[in-house]
């Protein structure tokens, strides 16, 4: 089982829009120096929407290269097409990653029973660990715990990414947690509270920022230590919230670019931070103390 902080790796581009593969190496060494627990390649952070496929894969070979067995690499291979996500499934296995990380189905809007066949394919198509990710603010597709209980029968299905924030449904889920099925926030700003019901740990958008400090909560909430976590958590809580001003990845790419780690490019239809954003996200990068 992965636990702790786990970042949801932004892809670095030059600000043509090209993939920037030698930041991308230096990312995956500054998160080894910063304790981060494990990287998710190619999620949504990681702008898997605007991907080619060859793109898609190459990124989570780089990442598992660089890393060398030294950090997890999770794939981010979710499609709204099940026979996609098998091939990206499949890439990320042929790469080694140590697991996949698989989005439910976008836009297409399934019913549940077409959610678990999807899960249930994908898995039965690829022997690799598989993550299961709900998001619906993106995807306007809610998983729902029964449908996650079912799914979680299956061998190679080891956990869900859940990022609906809600503490009902995160007690629910952590209710299915057991030696073979983990839990995990997706939601930076409550992922204290489910670590700290049970939860295995947070795959991040904040952790490209504060690396360390997140890895620091998320022990210091597995361990138990409600208040040591909460002390973290208070000085994050501006990024938590100011990294989403505009959509996902625009502010954590800005933020990133701050650093010096990597260039300022990003992709159509997004476009960089508004300048009428910059302050904010200053502010909370300030206040953790990243700045």
């Amino acid at each position: 089982m992965f636990q702790g902080s786990i970042v949801a790796l932004v892809t670095p581009m030059h600000e043509g829009g090209d993939l920037d593969r030698e930041s991308l190496r230096r990312l995956v060494e500054f998160h080894i120096e910063q304790k981060t627990d494990a990287i998710v390649a190619v999620g949504t952070t990681g702008e898997s929407a605007t991907l080619n496929h060859d793109e898609h894969c190459e990124v989570i070979e780089l990442i598992v290269q660089q890393a060398a067995g030294r950090i997890p690499v999770i794939g981010g291979t979710g499609s709204n097409s099940t026979a996609e996500a098998i091939e990206y499934t499949r890439c990320a296995q042929q790469a080694k990653a140590d697991a996949c990380l698989l989005v439910t189905p976008y836009y297409n809007k399934p019913t549940q029973e077409g959610l678990y066949r999807h899960y249930r394919a994908i898995a039965e198509a690829v022997p690799i660990p598989q993550l299961l990710y709900n998001v619906p603010g993106r995807t306007a597709c809610d998983l729902l715990p029964a449908t996650v209980k079912r799914l979680a029968e299956i061998e190679n299905i080891v956990g869900i990414k859940e990022a609906v924030g809600d503490v009902t449904r995160m007690q629910e889920l952590v209710k299915l947690a057991n030696d073979n099925f983990a839990i995990y926030s997706g939601d930076d700003a409550t992922a204290m509270e489910l670590i700290l019901m049970g939860g295995k740990g947070n795959i991040s958008v904040t952790a490209n920022v504060a690396p360390k400090a997140m890895h620091e909560m998320c022990m210091l909430a597995l361990k138990g230590d409600r208040s040591g976590a909460e002390a973290i958590t208070q000085r994050l809580m501006g990024l938590h919230k100011n990294l989403f001003v505009e959509s996902n990845p625009i502010p954590v790419k800005w933020a990133v670019h701050q650093l010096g780690l990597i260039p300022a490019g990003i992709r159509l239809p997004l476009l960089p931070l508004s300048t009428s954003c910059h302050s904010a996200v200053l502010q909370a990068m300030q206040q953790a103390q990243v700045l």
